[in-house]
């Protein structure tokens, strides 16, 4: 069975058969997540790998890696999120990260996952609440992915990295529970 927990953390801590790097389009070496993940899976091999994949990638998409040194998962997906700092209404973008980062991940056979909050640092813009919005399109991602795979089951782990994210993606989690009930599984911290 599917199931969805919001934690407070670091996504490139937990212990996944995938691992997510908020991505900038061209697949290089970033701050935030994106720096953590490059120097724990080893800056050349990932460098490396990303260079395999053409870019520059578009909004929305997500391309697969190996975790190389990163011992706590087997792949990494590399998702780009909008920059709501240049285009202020890329929600659908946002949407999009997450939903093809989960159809990557299930092409490749694989079925636990940590997300950051993707698009809500630095690429949030001047949105109010970006770790609310991103919440939000991660759990709108996860309820169309497991309707339209709904025999491939799915470990999602959701990573607020500090407090305030965390408290802004439990105001969107309580709300969605009540109308998810029957899609939205396992616990949150």
């Amino acid at each position: 069975m599917s199931k969805l927990e919001i934690i407070e953390g670091s996504c490139a801590d937990q212990t996944k058969d995938v691992i997510v790097n908020a991505a900038n389009r061209d697949l290089m070496a970033g701050g935030g997540i994106c720096g953590v993940i490059f120097r724990k899976a080893g800056m050349m091999d990932l460098s490396m790998a990303c260079m395999k994949h053409k870019t520059p990638l578009n909004d929305g998409d997500a391309v697969i890696t190996p975790a190389f040194n990163l011992t706590n998962a087997k792949a990494i997906i590399h998702a780009v999120g909008p920059n709501f700092g240049v285009t202020p209404d890329a929600f659908d973008k946002l949407f999009d990260a997450y939903y093809n980062s989960l159809v990557v991940l299930k092409e490749n056979g694989y079925h636990s996952i940590a997300f950051p909050l993707i698009s809500s640092g630095i690429f949030g813009g001047s949105l109010q609440k970006p770790a609310a919005e991103s919440t939000k399109q991660c759990l709108e991602a996860y309820k169309k992915f497991t309707a339209d795979y709904p025999d491939y089951d799915i470990d999602v782990t959701v990573c607020a990295f500090m407090e305030p994210q965390m408290r802004q993606a439990m105001e969107v989690y309580e709300s969605y529970k009540e109308d998810c009930k029957s899609q939205i599984g396992g616990n949150h911290q």
